[in-house]
């Protein structure tokens, strides 16, 4: 594209913390990799003869989602093992197959995901999972924004923990602030439950000593928090505690059962939640007390999970379960407002993995951002764009994606990555994985 981009006639979210309103109708400007400008009329000193334009009249502009939790090869898994409970599913259908990946496999299905995922508008993804080299190759050729990690089960051998360990300390070395700083790198312990805590421990230790985040699922189930008390005398988020797990920055998958107190904890030690809302209710796990969390002050953004949990992808389904589940199960229509949704989706998200320039339309921030075809039945009247985007679109309204400023998805169709091929090769790995 050209050095500078202009947007004209555009409806574009405004989401910041002293935003009057939530929608700005007017114009914006993205020069390289920044927004430079967001406003309702066009400077004299943006309209350059040179500067690439683009008609806005018919779309919405909004930050591009950043989904802070998932296992993006897990697509090859879509609809392998559904409607089943957490722990039976994880040992008789996932753990199983995944046992099978080979670097091709988590190749074929990182890159369906990924394609799944710019072209519903998400940005920016976190990925815990194995084969990591390939999710990170696929992250650098595609554009997408990543935080990447080596998830690592501990229920092994301490020769296989101290393997995993090393691969995850490699991996996050290799490729932090990779692809021009596309990527990042965070260490990851699976969970509580499936780690002995040793292993946890020598995770955090290395993230003191790389100064890295940490990530793990915690307290998706009762059972599980249950298991962590049978095993360690602690549920666990003072097992975690304990472990000094909350010494370095973390953010922690699911929570769906947490007490008062362990709310409490979480916002001392600053930990965000990932919250999974269609994973959570498609396994059964439960409602995390959103509302409850941020009253208390803890940051919460939103992820998938992986699609053989979801079993999609698109980050505005979870926006609109995350606006609506709240308010039915507390009987407060006002508990997640739509703006809410947005920001946790966005913003949020952002902050939580330490991206502080990723997340808002505003002068100064990273140009990640998409586009939202209006002009459909569905989205008319204009009356609340904001609340349109929450509770009517979908990710398939999408039209235009650009990230670090590059144009990615132009009308439906994405520019970075191979459809065709990519549609064929995860095809073909499924069923290399059901014959091997």
């Amino acid at each position: 594209m050209a050095k500078r981009l202009i947007i004209r006639n555009g409806r574009f979210a405004q989401l910041g913390a002293d935003s009057k309103q939530t929608t700005l109708q007017g114009f914006m400007v993205v020069e390289e990799d920044r927004i430079v400008y967001v406003g309702e009329t066009l400077p004299s000193e943006y309209a350059a003869d040179d500067a690439e334009e683009m008609d806005g009249s018919r779309l919405f502009f909004m930050p591009g989602l950043v989904n802070t939790h998932g296992h993006a090869a897990m697509t090859l898994l879509r609809g392998y093992g559904d409607d089943m409970v957490l722990q039976e599913w994880l040992q008789n259908k996932m753990w199983p197959m995944e046992a099978k990946f080979t670097d091709q496999d988590v190749c074929a299905g990182t890159a369906l995901a990924v394609l799944e995922m710019l072209k519903t508008g998400t940005t920016t993804f976190v990925d815990m999972y194995d084969h990591m080299n390939e999710v990170a190759k696929v992250c650098e050729q595609s554009g997408i924004r990543a935080a990447l990690m080596r998830g690592a089960i501990g229920l092994c051998s301490e020769e296989v923990q101290q393997q995993k360990l090393q691969e995850a300390v490699q991996f996050a070395k290799d490729w932090n602030h990779a692809a021009n700083g596309r990527i990042t790198t965070m260490l990851a312990p699976h969970a509580p439950y499936t780690c002995p805590p040793a292993f946890i421990e020598k995770f955090v230790q290395a993230a003191h000593d790389l100064d890295l985040m940490l990530h793990t699922h915690m307290s998706e189930t009762e059972a599980e928090v249950q298991q962590n008390v049978t095993d360690y005398g602690l549920r666990p988020v003072a097992h975690l505690e304990k472990l000094g797990f909350f010494s370095r920055p973390s953010f922690v998958a699911h929570a769906v059962h947490l007490t008062d107190e362990e709310i409490e904890v979480l916002a001392k030690y600053n930990v965000g939640v990932s919250h999974n809302p269609a994973s959570n209710l498609k396994l059964a796990s439960g409602v995390a007390r959103i509302p409850d969390l941020m009253r208390a002050g803890v940051q919460v953004s939103l992820g998938t999970d992986g699609a053989a949990s979801n079993n999609n992808l698109d980050m505005f389904d979870e926006m609109r379960l995350t606006a609506l589940i709240h308010k039915g199960v507390s009987g407060d229509p006002t508990a997640v407002p739509a703006a809410e949704a947005m920001r946790i989706a966005t913003v949020n998200g952002a902050k939580m993995i330490q991206l502080q320039d990723v997340g808002l339309l505003e002068a100064g921030m990273k140009a990640d951002f998409i586009a939202i075809n209006i002009d459909q039945p569905h989205l008319l009247p204009h009356t609340d764009l904001v609340s349109h985007m929450v509770y009517s679109a979908t990710g398939r309204d999408v039209a235009h994606v650009f990230v670090d400023g590059k144009h990615i998805v132009k009308d439906g169709q994405c520019l970075t990555m191979d459809e065709e091929r990519i549609r064929d090769e995860a095809a073909r790995a499924f069923e290399g994985l059901l014959t091997r």
